[in-house]
């Protein structure tokens, strides 16, 4: 049995010693004309897709769902994860890398109306012509929304810091 237990300990020990990555969640939701739902932090300037950080437990899916509900008073209709975007820990505060799934839907006729901002996150919502990203998200979000709007790309997109990455 001690045996075991020193395994068990030894094997708890390398998975403690890897590398932390934190992993986030966004919804790209676009109305019938196309135009993407960005909204307005209270927590730091500029403006995002709906969505955030990845829970203990949580899948990428419900995190974005969840974030939804949080963000926006609603759950709404996802059609998929139109890509999967890696970013440097250079970015990050701590050093950590993060992993950004960035799921798609379509939002109702009327529903941009009907969202609700909780006040202590979210200040704005405005819906955004594509063409017009980059005047309100910085450079590496506007580059990984509009390859995620590209129907070019076709299925899942992998990105790393916003940029399709050369598969030769």
């Amino acid at each position: 049995m001690a045996r075991v237990q020193a395994m068990a300990d030894t094997e708890l020990e390398f998975f403690q010693s890897l590398p932390r990555t934190r992993g986030a969640a966004t919804a790209l939701l676009c109305d019938d004309t196309g135009r993407v739902l960005l909204v307005k932090p209270t927590y730091r300037s500029g403006w995002g897709l709906p969505g955030g950080v990845i829970e203990m437990g949580e899948s990428p899916l419900q995190a974005c769902r969840r974030e939804c509900v949080e963000e926006l008073g609603f759950a709404p209709v996802l059609r998929g994860l139109v890509g999967v975007d890696w970013l440097p820990g250079q970015l990050s505060p701590d050093g950590r890398p993060a992993t950004v799934f960035v799921f798609a839907g379509t939002l109702a006729r009327g529903q941009f109306d009907a969202v609700r901002l909780p006040p202590d996150e979210l200040s704005a919502a405005r819906l955004v012509e594509s063409g017009r990203l980059a005047e309100f998200l910085p450079e590496r979000q506007a580059r990984r929304i509009t390859a995620f709007l590209d129907p070019a790309g076709g299925g899942v997109r992998y990105l790393e810091h916003g940029y399709g990455v050369d598969w030769s």
